[in-house]
């Protein structure tokens, strides 16, 4: 009972984040492009919307568990990314930056290992490109 609850406590705790993220997105999308833009990125606008539904489309994966290992890698990749994008050493000119960027780490440390041991057993859709192309191999045939 108590992995249950702790799997999902921590599926919750992903979600919310990237619920955050994405309803501070929304709610302020042309202050996210402008915070784009200044790390130097081109159509800041456009990447800001797909950085808000992506962020959607993560949370919706971690409260289902609907393809649920491949979006804590993807959130992974993410969140590297936002690290050394908006966090990284060109931007150490304190130490609150610094420590965004080494709290990118954790959470990345949090997503690999979600992604390797699943969403658990209990409130999970089962769908998984990964498990479909393991058992694919094991099978000797890719459908």
């Amino acid at each position: 009972m108590g992995k249950t609850a702790a799997i999902l406590v921590a599926r919750l705790i992903f979600a919310g984040i990237f619920i955050m993220a994405a309803t501070f997105k929304f709610a302020g999308m042309d202050a996210t492009a402008g915070y784009i833009a200044s790390a130097g990125f081109p159509f800041p606008l456009f990447l800001a919307w797909i950085a808000a539904f992506f962020e959607v489309a993560l949370a919706a994966a971690f409260l289902t568990g609907a393809f649920f290992s491949e979006a804590a890698l993807l959130a992974a990749a993410y969140v590297l990314f936002l690290a050394f994008a908006f966090h990284g050493p060109s931007h150490w000119n304190s130490q609150m930056e610094i420590g965004a960027f080494i709290d990118h780490f954790t959470f990345i440390a949090g997503l690999l290992f979600a992604a390797v041991h699943g969403p658990g057993e209990r409130l999970v859709l089962r769908s998984s490109l990964i498990r479909w192309l393991n058992s694919s191999e094991t099978s000797g045939s890719r459908a």
